[in-house]
């Protein structure tokens, strides 16, 4: 992982690490398949997708090249954020817990005016975290859902107590629906919920003594 600059503003997304953009078709029994997560096939061509919307915008940034290289293994990373989405999302629907729109909408404002403008916003969300302009609703969705769930749940994710008791309800999730993943790209932990170097962004936020905040 590359150094983070300070900064006021909490994101959600740490979605760096390393291996190149996987080509290759998936396992035998989901052919084309990055992983399967229950009855949803994650595509290699989607995973392929997320990674070159945020090469395209690194590559617009005089920053370029640091960047790339603190995220070269941006394809397992995008791939375990993809699956977690899809496992945080039924936990958070099997607990009655529900994010609007206006909830990530609000959310983002929020973070838009603690960096300074929404264009900062975007800037910090790539350089820090490998999220394209076109990602950030998707890693606030997530932020927010984590968070809720979290209160639903009577847990304090600033504290390891809490972050036990979410993902207890998340590997219990994991293991009920069913991760399949391609072993190209490495084996889903339904302990951790995490697949090789992913970690969920609010356990690597606290591990950094930040809790998430989104206002929500």
């Amino acid at each position: 992982m590359h150094r983070r600059r300070r900064t006021a503003l909490s994101v959600s997304a740490a979605l760096l690490g390393a291996a190149p953009l996987l080509a290759a078709c998936g396992s035998q029994a989901h052919p084309g398949a990055a992983a399967v997560v229950g009855k949803d096939r994650i595509t290699v061509a989607a995973v392929q997708a997320q990674v070159k919307e945020v090469r395209d915008a690194q590559n617009k940034s005089p920053q370029a090249a640091e960047m790339i290289k603190s995220s070269n293994n941006l394809s397992g990373m995008k791939l375990g954020g993809m699956i977690f989405d899809r496992v945080l999302a039924r936990a958070a629907a099997d607990a009655g817990v529900k994010v609007t729109r206006k909830d990530v909408q609000d959310a983002r404002d929020q973070l838009a005016k603690q960096a300074g403008s929404e264009q900062r916003l975007q800037q910090v969300y790539l350089q820090q975290n490998g999220v394209a302009p076109s990602q950030i609703d998707a890693a606030l969705q997530e932020q927010v859902t984590a968070s809720k769930l979290a209160q639903q749940l009577g847990a304090d994710l600033g504290t390891s107590a809490g972050q036990t008791v979410v993902l207890q309800v998340m590997a219990k999730t994991s293991k009920a629906m069913g991760v399949d993943v391609n072993p190209r790209y490495g084996v889903w932990n339904a302990k951790k919920s995490q697949l090789g170097e992913y970690q969920a962004p609010w356990i690597a936020q606290t591990a950094k003594g930040q809790g998430i905040q989104t206002g929500a």
